[in-house]
């Protein structure tokens, strides 16, 4: 069984459908055979390493990168929302708000200055470490 975005699960059992440019979906199977580790062990070490679930620390990736999209550029909420996976505009919107702490229109409006859901040094500490990073601290 797989997850997608925000931790929802997958009832077709498929990859995880975080996608972003040049990256494919992601699985906790396949993210733990990637550092030698069963799923559970990977998923223990990871949480121990960086504070949260593999998926929610994806989530909350992909979720800094369509901050930094909507900030930057005049691309379509709904255009965002498919670029990272996400099926609808609703699910995206929905997981935005949960993560950053108010929602995307907000967000592009310029009112990305809502207190998110975490501190500015966590958000800058996760926009420079992409998931690979994570993946090689944890491995070792």
């Amino acid at each position: 069984m797989a997850l997608r975005p925000g931790g929802q699960t997958d009832e077709r059992g498929s990859h995880l459908h975080a996608r972003r440019p040049g990256a494919h979906g992601w699985t906790i199977q396949e993210l733990a055979g990637r550092a030698g580790m069963s799923r559970s062990t990977f998923a223990l070490k990871f949480k121990q390493t960086v504070g949260k679930s593999p998926m929610e620390y994806l989530t909350r990736w992909l979720m800094l990168l369509a901050g930094d999209r909507l900030a930057n550029s005049s691309d379509p909420i709904s255009v965002i929302a498919l670029a990272l996976g996400y099926e609808s505009e609703t699910a995206f919107s929905t997981a935005f708000k949960r993560v950053m702490g108010c929602s995307p229109r907000q967000y592009s409006r310029g009112r990305n200055l809502a207190s998110p859901s975490h501190s500015k040094q966590e958000a800058a500490r996760d926009h420079q470490l992409e998931p690979a990073h994570q993946l090689e601290a944890i491995a070792g």
